[in-house]
């Protein structure tokens, strides 16, 4: 059923409605409320939202279904008067969006929306939305749990968790997180550890390139609601890599660094953890507010740099902000990439003078590997399956096996 007649002559009394500029133009939104609603449910004109709100047939609405595209992105401030009025009013708002930026949807979630579904409509995915909804209707809320605290997972590991940050772009911060997590995978013989590795890269993150995995929307509806995240749910929005290393990609569109809160970062990295044994962060280059976050739940926070005048600066900075704020800077572990050969006798005094100058050790120097590492990253494979001879392949292996024979001496004295 579909339009505005039915809101006038149906005895049923409407506990949704559809909203847009043509209804017409999602057929399948149509026939997915029909099914859900049968006669239950209208469709109101984007501009007579608002005042239908006011009127006494609108006292039964559930929900409303705000359905965009692309062409709704001229005029958002329409849409939102809608969602606050709705809200205003406790009516649940559900998102369905066809080619509709992100940032414009994480704008409408700011604003009170709270479900998001793509449109074409995947298979119960319609269904699913209104379950939740009406979930969080009825569900009691806890009187004396802790403010913040994440989802637990039933996985029951203890992963050990390792972020990486750069200190300035192109210091290799990617290509050691993905070597990292791709080494640890080929640890321990017949038995390996189950790896994660997490790309916080939400604008510019290239694990996805790195490993030649697609990017897909449902790590946006992920991010964008990880209050419904479950095992489940997290899961399967994970890919893997040769069946060996699973990889949370960065969302196929840039997204605003503020749409992933603390919270929401809490959930993922604990949800990473309990499942996993060992989860590599790649953290984006620059400081946001779920930083801090990551760090306190690191167990080491490796940061590369380089034998420059920038990585020096920046990696200074760094230092003082985190002892500004009392952060477990003692976490932090400072990796060397591109590091003077052995006989370069003046390269290591310049490596002796920068750990001087910053008051710091620094703990691993990596070699250059060449044309090799951005080959291997063009070509989507790690160093191991793409130049296993490298120079720089044979120190992350090292690193791999290295953390995880201290790890499990750390299980064994347990």
């Amino acid at each position: 059923m579909s339009g505005s007649a039915a809101l006038q002559s149906d005895p049923e009394p409407i506990t949704a409605c559809t909203v847009s500029r043509d209804v017409q133009n999602f057929d399948l939104l149509i026939e997915d409320m029909e099914a859900e609603l049968g006669e239950a449910w209208g469709d109101l004109p984007i501009d007579d939202a608002v005042a239908f709100f006011e009127q006494p047939d609108a006292k039964d609405l559930e929900f409303i279904a705000m359905a965009l595209d692309d062409q709704d992105e001229a005029d958002l401030s329409t849409v939102a008067s809608v969602i606050k009025a709705a809200v205003q009013r406790n009516i649940k708002v559900i998102v369905i969006a066809e080619e509709v930026s992100p940032i414009a949807l994480h704008q409408l979630l700011k604003l009170g929306a709270e479900e998001f579904v793509p449109y074409p409509l995947p298979d119960g995915a319609l269904h699913d939305a209104i379950k939740r909804l009406r979930v969080k209707e009825v569900e009691p809320v806890p009187v004396a749990a802790p403010e913040n605290t994440p989802r637990k997972s039933s996985g029951g590991r203890e992963a050990v968790i390792l972020a990486v940050q750069p200190m300035a772009g192109g210091t290799g911060a990617t290509t050691f997180a993905v070597n990292l997590a791709w080494e640890l995978t080929q640890v321990n013989g017949g038995t390996p550890p189950r790896v994660c590795l997490l790309d916080f890269g939400l604008q510019f993150g290239s694990t996805a390139t790195y490993l030649d995995l697609p990017r897909r929307d449902v790590v946006y509806e992920l991010l964008s609601d990880t209050e419904m995240m479950d095992q489940e749910i997290f899961m399967q929005a994970l890919l893997t890599y040769e069946d060996r290393l699973n990889v949370l990609t960065a969302p196929p569109d840039i997204l605003p660094l503020d749409m992933v809160t603390v919270e929401d970062v809490e959930r993922i990295v604990e949800m990473a953890r309990t499942n996993f044994d060992y989860v590599i962060i790649d953290m984006p280059n620059t400081l946001v507010q779920w930083t801090e976050t990551v760090l306190h739940a690191a167990h080491v926070y490796f940061v590369t740099l380089e034998l420059d005048l920038r990585s020096a600066q920046n990696t200074l900075r760094m230092i003082k902000a985190l002892k500004a704020e009392e952060l477990p800077v003692e976490k932090l572990r400072y990796v060397l990439n591109r590091s003077p050969k052995f006989t370069d006798l003046s390269g290591k005094s310049r490596v002796k003078r920068l750990a001087e100058s910053l008051d710091i050790s620094i703990e691993l120097m990596l070699p250059d590997g060449g044309k090799q590492v951005p080959e291997a990253g063009d070509h989507g494979a790690p160093l191991a399956n793409s130049a296993p001879k490298n120079v720089l392949r044979k120190e992350m292996q090292k690193l791999a096996k290295s953390v995880h024979e201290l790890n499990q001496a750390d299980i064994a004295a347990q």
